[in-house]
């Protein structure tokens, strides 16, 4: 297996990608190949020590920006490590790319370079969200992909989600529920109400609506949204999250008596510190393409890329994507069948 990594990719790069994939290196069989200036790299292998034979580089020149506009820098920069890293995947010569560069970008490359599974309406960015107070995570699904949506699109949300968290965590019927105003089933737009009734009619253990404020402590495995309210919604969790634990943390540091008290409760302090922590969530996959994708946050450092590679490997090893392949081929099956059925009466 290759695990082919965008050493440009996010904002302290290379230095924090490579440290992250010497420690996971280290820890593996698979070959982390290493996208970027090859001079570069090479000398942050050096500076941390690398002497083991499974890291490769790939020299690549460019890199696309946040700032440059997707579609077009895929198509100028072809040096660039995002093309670079979705050409090895179409080639056969990577099993799985991850990357914390321009999200965009990495939408654009795998939509014009890897394409969509055939069926697939559009890809989804799936991403792991905490629960508070209860063990394992939530899966939200799209987290930004596409901000456009129809009710079939969600219906694959849902279908996809399934496939991954089976694969991922071995749940046999992962629960799945879909974003709402209201948990009552009815509730919503049209858009809501007909990808219901999609969902509800579907395999998958779907479980109804559920709303935000209860998505962070529910038991919930997989929550299907549209890609707008997927993406205002996990970045105004990170941006609550942040603010509650940054004024937490002021409180507990003003005057004597406050440190006092925070040193007695450092230990559960640190608890609910790390149930916001996503460093060990391994990066968010986009879902759908013809390839393995994961996303990283672009502010990560080392340890997100060390998570993100043993992910990886859990990633290739489930064959995600040719599960959602075959199972959206036996959708279409399906209902091509039921159609037909329908018409010969």
């Amino acid at each position: 297996m290759k695990i082919v990594l965008d050493g440009m990719g996010g904002d302290y790069s290379p230095d924090e990608v490579v440290k992250g994939a010497v420690r996971a290196a280290a820890e593996i069989d698979e070959t982390v190949v290493i996208l970027g200036p090859e001079a570069k790299i090479k000398e942050c292998l050096e500076a941390n020590k690398w002497n083991g034979n499974n890291i490769e580089i790939v020299d690549a020149t460019e890199v696309i920006t946040n700032e440059e506009h997707p579609a077009m820098a895929v198509r100028k920069k072809k040096d660039s490590t995002i093309v670079k890293g979705m050409n090895m995947l179409k080639s056969g010569e990577g099993d799985i790319f991850i990357s914390g560069g321009s999200t965009g970008a990495l939408l654009a490359g795998g939509l014009t370079i890897l394409g969509r599974i055939k069926g697939i309406k559009r890809p989804a960015i799936a991403a792991w969200f905490p629960r508070a107070g209860k063990k394992g995570v939530t899966l939200l699904l799209d987290c930004g992909a596409s901000v456009e949506a129809k009710p079939e699109y969600l219906h694959q949300y849902g279908i996809m989600g399934d496939i991954f968290v089976r694969g991922i965590t071995g749940k046999i019927a992962p629960t799945v529920r879909l974003l709402n105003v209201g948990a009552e089933e009815g509730k919503g737009d049209t858009l809501h109400k007909e990808a219901f009734d999609l969902l509800k009619n579907s395999y998958i253990n779907f479980c109804g609506n559920v709303e935000a404020r209860d998505v962070i402590y529910g038991d919930t495995d997989i929550v299907v949204m549209d890609g707008f309210s997927g993406n205002v919604y996990l970045k105004a969790s990170e941006g609550m999250a942040s603010a509650v634990m940054g004024l937490f943390k002021n409180k507990l540091t003003e005057g004597i008596k406050a440190k006092f008290g925070a040193l007695l409760a450092y230990s559960k302090i640190k608890d609910i510190k790390n149930t916001f922590d996503y460093s060990d969530a391994g990066g968010a996959p986009i879902l759908g393409l013809k390839g393995a994708v994961l996303k990283v946050h672009g502010n990560s450092r080392s340890v997100e890329f060390y998570y993100a590679i043993h992910r990886a490997v859990d990633y290739v090893n489930s064959d995600i994507t040719g599960k959602i392949k075959e199972t959206i081929e036996k959708t279409q099956t399906v209902n091509t069948e039921t159609e037909e059925s329908g018409a010969d009466e």
